[in-house]
């Protein structure tokens, strides 16, 4: 390890990476990716799909209407379409149907899909037994691929999905991930039984699994690390032309080399935001275009789904901050004119400008969002408020729920409760001041950022290094954007940029003259030639 910067050194033990370990972390390969096979029944999924291509059954992949749901459902659907399947994709309506299998989204489907043969759902469908059951007595085969975690009891149907199988190996895997592993097996198969002898499709559709894997904030190692770092290597060549389209329309000018932050805070969201705005089939259409104009326009709209996100998110998050109760455990906010579709993205906001940060639930029309920091599950917060709830579901830092009619108040108050408790537990473990090493201007160089590169992708499971400057200079600290929502400055002479904190302009130029501790991370930029800039995260 002698050739690599003592900096990156320090790193990659924080990590936990050992000497032996390195040379596999730092060059990730798609060699080295698993066999679809090593996947509990991705092989009986894959000859129940086929059976229905060669019998000429209709197929619907029904899928999800987030970037997960959407890179799945592209995935089997261009995968079925080079057999020449008599294939559709199906998408529930966020709003009026919601997430999965529900009543309303099945009858939808089958009224679109007359004569339908079998279902293979993606990203959704493990718990969705009783609606399995209505398909199968209709003479509807289904085939479930997920990666929830399953109820009691599983779906009466061929199931794919690692958190019931549990393969180590496949444990982290998204809804894009398993339809990457299916589609790859469907390809071996169906060239081995003279059902399809075109090129390989790996490229269009690893690049989907890469950004799904990403957006839905798997952890980055292991399978997922592989996927997603030849997802981005092979982005500029072998992407979706909607992708690609959508690409060009959302980076910033000097963008040297292809990250996950292109996938997690660019393309992203951006296909997100249709189905938060309007509806993940507008996704749908950019990942499948075809061609350079079907791209464009798609891009176009989905682009602008993400301007009326940003704008409701704004005016949303205003009315938020207005309802902040400094020093409470927890902040539950009710917003019964917001839109249900951005309430977690408004939960987030507020969230990062809590000091010290506490869980925040965004309530709208009755169905709220939750989002919590390190170090506590909202999902166990939720369940010991259970009583004043119809319904909640999600994982440790950010979840969903419906309130009972007329009990957000009692709710605010058990949840406030609650979160203090497990406040008070978590205060009691050890934590870091976040920052890996303090450094100098000197330090960070371009060589730097280029070793850095070989630690991507960065993202869950692998956060990208943070770094201090003690004692730092403040200058020319200006608001950035049209609409001035995020912040630029120096900092000790090296440019800077806090994304989504122009609200602190004023603040800071007041306090300009005092040195301040600043904690950021690092970017390469070629944009007025090659330098260094850094990403604030915090000024202290």
């Amino acid at each position: 390890m002698s050739e690599i910067p003592q900096l990156v050194e320090r790193i990659l033990e924080l990590r936990g990476i050992s000497a032996e370990e390195v040379d596999e972390f730092l060059s990730p390969s798609i060699r080295d990716l698993a066999p679809p096979c090593e996947l509990p029944n991705v092989d009986a999924a894959a000859e129940t799909i086929l059976a229905a291509v060669r019998a000429k059954r209709k197929i619907v992949v029904f899928g999800d209407y987030d970037c997960d749901g959407v890179c799945a459902t592209a995935i089997l659907v261009r995968a079925l379409s080079a057999f020449g399947a008599d294939v559709s994709a199906f998408l529930p309506e966020r709003l009026s149907e919601g997430y999965g299998m529900s009543e309303a989204s099945v009858s939808r489907m089958l009224k679109e899909n007359p004569g339908v043969g079998l279902v293979v759902t993606v990203d959704n469908g493990i718990n969705s037994v009783e609606n399995v059951a209505f398909l199968k007595e209709k003479g509807v085969d289904v085939v479930v691929t997920d990666h929830h975690l399953p109820g009691d009891t599983l779906p009466d149907c061929v199931v794919v999905n690692p958190k019931v199988s549990h393969p180590e190996i496949f444990e982290n895997l998204c809804g894009a991930g398993v339809a990457f592993l299916l589609a790859n097996e469907l390809v071996t198969k169906a060239r081995a039984q003279g059902l399809y002898s075109g090129q390989s499709l790996g490229g269009p559709l690893l690049v989907l699994a890469g950004l799904a894997t990403v957006t839905d904030v798997m952890p980055l190692l292991g399978q997922n690390r592989i996927l997603v770092a030849e997802a981005l290597n092979r982005f500029d060549t072998l992407a979706p032309v909607g992708l690609r389209s959508l690409f060009s329309k959302a980076a910033r000018r000097g963008v040297v080399r292809h990250t996950s932050k292109d996938f997690g805070f660019l393309l992203g969201p951006r296909i997100n935001a249709a189905g938060r705005i309007a509806s993940g089939a507008e996704a749908l259409r950019l990942v499948l275009a075809n061609n350079q104009d079907e791209a464009d326009e798609a891009a176009r709209i989905v682009n602008g789904r993400n301007d009326e996100r940003k704008n409701v998110e704004q005016k949303m998050l205003e009315c938020a901050l207005a309802q902040v109760v400094q020093g409470a455990a927890a902040q539950v906010i009710d917003l019964p004119e917001g839109h249900q579709g951005v309430a977690g993205i408004v939960a987030a906001r507020v969230m990062e400008r809590m000091e010290p940060k506490v869980p925040v639930c965004v309530v709208v029309g009755g169905h709220g969002s939750a989002r919590a920091p390190d170090g506590i599950n909202v999902r166990d917060a939720l369940a010991a408020s259970g009583e004043f709830l119809n319904r909640f579901g999600g994982h440790a830092a950010a979840a969903g729920f419906s309130v009972k009619d007329g009990m957000v108040d009692a709710f605010r108050e058990r949840f406030a409760e609650v979160c203090a408790g497990l406040s008070a537990a978590a205060g009691d473990e050890e934590h870091g001041d976040g920052v890996d090493a303090w450094v100098s201007p000197d330090d960070l160089t371009i060589d730097l950022a280029e070793w850095l590169t070989r630690l991507e992708p960065f993202g869950e499971g692998n956060p990208e290094p943070v770094f201090g400057m003690k004692g730092a200079v403040l200058s020319d600290i200006r608001p950035l954007g049209a609409d001035g929502r995020h912040l630029a400055l120096t900092v000790n002479g090296m440019r800077s940029v806090w994304w989504g904190r122009g609200d602190l302009v004023e603040e800071l130029r007041r306090n300009s003259s005092a040195s301040r501790d600043v904690v950021f991370t690092i970017e390469e930029s070629d944009y007025g030639g090659p330098h260094v800039e850094l990403r604030i995260a915090e000024i202290r």
